[in-house]
């Protein structure tokens, strides 16, 4: 529900908002509310949308189903695609050889916003450093909306939803997507935090430098006065960092690099700004393994500081966080064996760094669906890392060639979530791990990456 009118800029504008998932039925009210002539549209009839079509008629927009793009674009004045739908894809050429402006949904919720906007983006560790950049200005005492591309299981609130009920006085705290910067021209977050780019998504970029770029418009709309967080030890990462013009602010778990910048000194969680040492803690306090998140934790941290935040509570928010859901989640213990839900893990750089934060001896379950992707850095890991591998979906075989490349070949195939927990569990002993880190997207066999986390864990359960 939209709050308040914020600006007009919409008033009157004939808007084509294409999707009819989570961000096409958030974006479409709020553009009415901001008076639009919205029609929501969606190329599945209304029998595969079901329940999405139901709810989307109760929004008083136009509603249209199986819309073929010749139809949708005549005399529209501007189009919101939703994050899922390729540049490729015929309604974006269509509307590109129109001249139809596209904007993404960031772009109408930056526009509108009167909150100052923080924002996370990156291959992996988006979710990780969002929420817990979120938890930092609430500590702090700030009104904290988190949202965007963030899929935790109770924060699903898109950046437009956010952007219509937040006031000047609160704070936006938003995951965002390479999908969904594609389409900005204006958006100017106040601080914005890059925390690596690794390949991932080659099934929806045409090239890695499209990615790369993408990326990078985080901070192409930034001034002086605005923030950029960015991780050195990253390359593609480090490049971008370099090129900006706003105020550069480096992170590095291995070097503090003079002002404006964040690192882990004598087994301490340090942040420079400003000319001001702070010092937020000792690593062994805050409790999510690895050091990934020990790399998110000095995004966030210098992010918060960099805002305003008072150290005293981002201190005390990195002594708090236990971590998200489906990311390194820990499910039960059963027979003295650890089950980790880790279902977030949808890229190999990130089952990588999972593996290699292990201190258990650990049989993992991956695969799942590839997304053009070189199995060649998990079939190392799972080598160098893992006792044992349980494989599934469509990458099984992919995966388990690189991991015989590798040397490794205690490798056993499931053909179900239910099945690899139960191989996983029969090859386990106390003291070991059993860890879902599936290293490919979910669309094989779930809904999504959330649905592949939940099977696991009642999978889990009924090991129990």
């Amino acid at each position: 529900m939209v709050m308040t009118l914020r600006k007009s800029e919409f008033a009157g504008r004939r808007v084509a908002v294409v999707g009819m998932a989570r961000t096409g039925l958030a974006t479409a009210p709020v553009l009415k509310g901001l008076g639009a002539d919205v029609i929501l549209a969606d190329s599945q009839s209304q029998k595969e949308l079901g329940d999405r079509y139901r709810e989307a008629q109760k929004l008083g927009v136009d509603v249209r189903a199986g819309a073929r793009p010749e139809q949708l674009l005549k005399n529209v004045d501007m189009l919101v695609p939703s994050p899922g739908i390729k540049p490729g894809s015929p309604v974006i050429q269509l509307a590109l050889e129109r001249g139809i402006p596209i904007l993404s949904e960031i772009e109408v919720a930056y526009r509108i916003a009167e909150a100052p906007i923080l924002a996370v983006t990156g291959t992996n560790g988006k979710t990780t450093t969002t929420m817990l950049l979120g938890d930092m200005a609430r500590a702090g005492g700030k009104i904290t909306f988190v949202a965007g591309n963030v899929a935790a299981d109770d924060v699903k609130l898109p950046l437009i939803t956010a952007a219509s009920r937040a006031d000047s006085r609160d704070v936006i705290v938003a995951e965002i997507s390479s999908f969904q910067l594609m389409w900005v021209e204006k958006f100017r977050p106040k601080v914005g935090i890059l925390t690596n780019i690794t390949p991932d998504h080659m099934n929806w970029h045409q090239t890695f430098q499209e990615y790369v770029s993408a990326k990078g418009r985080l901070f192409a709309q930034q001034e002086d006065e605005d923030v950029a967080i960015v991780n050195r030890l990253n390359a593609p990462a480090r490049a971008i960092g370099e090129r900006v013009k706003s105020r550069l602010f480096w992170f590095d778990h291995g070097h503090c690099m003079g002002d404006d910048s964040a690192c882990i000194r004598g087994g301490r969680i340090l942040v420079r700004w400003g000319g001001t040492e702070y010092d937020l803690g000792a690593v062994e306090d805050f409790e999510v393994p690895g050091r990934h998140n020990l790399e998110n934790a000095l995004a966030a941290a210098g992010a918060a500081i960099a805002f305003g935040i008072h150290a005293e509570a981002v201190s005390e928010a990195l002594r708090a966080f236990r971590g998200v859901v489906h990311r390194m989640e820990p499910v039960a213990e059963i027979g003295g064996v650890l089950y980790i839900n880790n279902s977030m893990c949808t890229n190999v750089d990130a089952a990588v760094r999972s593996l290699e934060a292990m201190n258990r001896p650990t049989v993992v379950i991956a695969g799942g669906a590839s997304k053009n992707t070189n199995f060649e850095q998990i079939g190392t890991a799972i080598s160098l890392y893992a006792k044992y591998a349980v494989l599934i979906g469509e990458a099984a075989e992919a995966i388990a060639e690189a991991a015989r490349a590798a040397g490794f070949d205690r490798i056993e195939r499931a053909d179900s979530l239910e099945e690899a927990v139960q191989k996983a569990g029969a090859q386990s002993l106390p003291g070991d791990a059993v860890m879902l880190s599936p290293g490919c997207a979910s669309f094989d066999m779930f809904a999504d990456f959330e649905a592949r986390g939940e099977a696991f864990r009642q999978a889990v359960r009924r090991q129990q």
